[in-house]
């Protein structure tokens, strides 16, 4: 999801783009203030559901938007219906990507079928580490922190 949200086609295509980490605590008030900071870059005051659902509901009115909901845990239909309420007002080509590990919030969700991601092979695992740490896909040039590298993979796994 952060290579589609960060790449510059995806920039230009939507006017206004946030993204939200969610987590497992689903907190309708954090994510619509989170919402709102993010579409606005500025700090909200605002403590009240309703008020934050007007203010982002009037800042994505007619607008073509990407809303990245990450990390989605909650399963309580209610709480995504008050949540998905202010995006309605969007522009028809605007998009909402929600990424999660619970099948039942993919299927609730449900516009569209969920994606699986697989299990990553421990040296494609081990190459994306060392491009992030080294700026290289492999330990040639730091041969010493090899092991380190490894390490850190297999706890990841």
């Amino acid at each position: 999801a952060q290579l589609v949200y960060n790449d510059d086609r995806v920039k230009t295509f939507f006017k206004l783009r946030a993204w939200v980490c969610v987590s497992e605590e689903f907190d309708i008030v954090r994510v619509m203030k989170t919402l709102l900071e993010s579409l606005t870059s500025m700090a909200s005051d605002k403590n009240d559901s309703n008020e934050l659902q007007v203010e982002v509901k009037k800042k994505l009115s007619k607008n073509r938007f990407l809303i990245v909901l990450d990390d989605v845990w909650n399963e309580n239909y209610n709480d995504w219906m008050a949540l998905r309420s202010p995006f309605e007002a969007g522009s028809p080509e605007s998009k909402i990507i929600v990424t999660t590990r619970n099948q039942q919030v993919a299927s609730m969700m449900g516009t569209v079928s969920a994606y699986d991601l697989k299990e990553m092979s421990y040296d494609h695992c081990l190459s994306l580490f060392a491009q992030h740490a080294l700026g290289s896909t492999n330990f040639d040039n730091h041969p010493n922190l090899k092991v380190v590298g490894e390490a850190i993979v297999k706890r990841c796994k």
